[in-house]
């Protein structure tokens, strides 16, 4: 078995690779302040809940954007598992078969997305991550990161919204059924909703005229289907990429020299 980590900026997502499918696909909340052990626990309580033996994990892929957490959940898995993990990031980098675009600037999860998308398609891709940032990572068919283009995610932008205008509050995150806001709520679903739809549709746009190739544009994240009139731009909708890209990282290293 392989046991992905995911450290995101809102939650840590985890993937337990068996049998050519992810079996389970646990996530737990980013917090930075809670020790070491609080994290032990719950993955602990994750695989006994599943009848998982951490004894049958041989590779374990950490990615991390939260620094003050990467240590933390590295020390926890080398308690649990007795294995040393690999953790995405410029030390490893040049072991890969992927051309890194500003190795100390760009995040491991889009390493991660790139490398999912190359492993898999071989073709020049653009991946929208639909996270806690919205981001577009372009990778070509023979897997150099060519560029990334970032802006505030969904929920990010409605927060930013409740949090600094004294007469706003927590939004849905949904679609409503007219452009024309008929109380806060729907204002500001209107506005965000169909504002990155025109986002998304925009950049990825530009991205593909200045290349002037053909690209496949394939969404991931938590909310990579909550924007419906997006999907016919989309060549799929995956949204276990991240992991998918560790896995594939786990395999390449273990295949060819860690």
């Amino acid at each position: 078995m392989l046991l992905a980590v995911d450290i995101g900026n809102s939650d840590i997502t985890l993937g337990l690779w068996k049998d050519q499918e992810w079996k389970f696909v646990w996530r737990v909340a980013t917090k930075q302040d809670l020790p070491e052990l609080y994290y032990g626990i719950k993955i602990r309580e994750y695989f006994f809940e599943s009848a998982m033996e951490a004894n049958q994990v041989h590779t374990i892929v950490i990615s991390s954007v939260v620094p003050g957490l990467t240590e933390k959940i590295r020390n926890v898995v080398r308690t649990l598992f007795e294995r040393e993990a690999i953790v995405l990031g410029p030390q490893i980098y040049n072991k890969l078969p992927l051309g890194i675009l500003n190795p100390y600037e760009i995040g491991s999860d889009l390493v991660a997305n790139a490398s999912a998308a190359y492993f898999k398609h071989k073709k020049t891709c653009i991946v929208v991550d639909f996270g806690t940032a919205l981001t577009f990572t372009t990778i070509s068919g023979e897997g150099i990161i060519l560029g990334v283009s970032i802006a505030p995610g969904l929920k990010t932008a409605i927060k930013s919204l409740s949090q600094n205008t004294a007469k706003l509050f927590d939004v849905p995150l949904e679609t409503p059924s007219s452009s024309l806001g008929k109380n806060t709520v729907t204002a500001i679903q209107s506005g965000i909703m169909f504002g990155y739809e025109g986002l998304v549709r925009n950049v990825v746009a530009k991205i593909i005229a200045e290349l002037n190739t053909e690209c496949l544009v394939i969404a991931t994240g938590g909310l990579s289907s909550q924007i419906v009139s997006l999907k016919d731009l989309f060549y799929s909708i995956e949204p276990h990429l991240t992991l998918d890209g560790l896995r594939r990282i786990g395999e390449w290293m273990n295949e060819n020299g860690k």
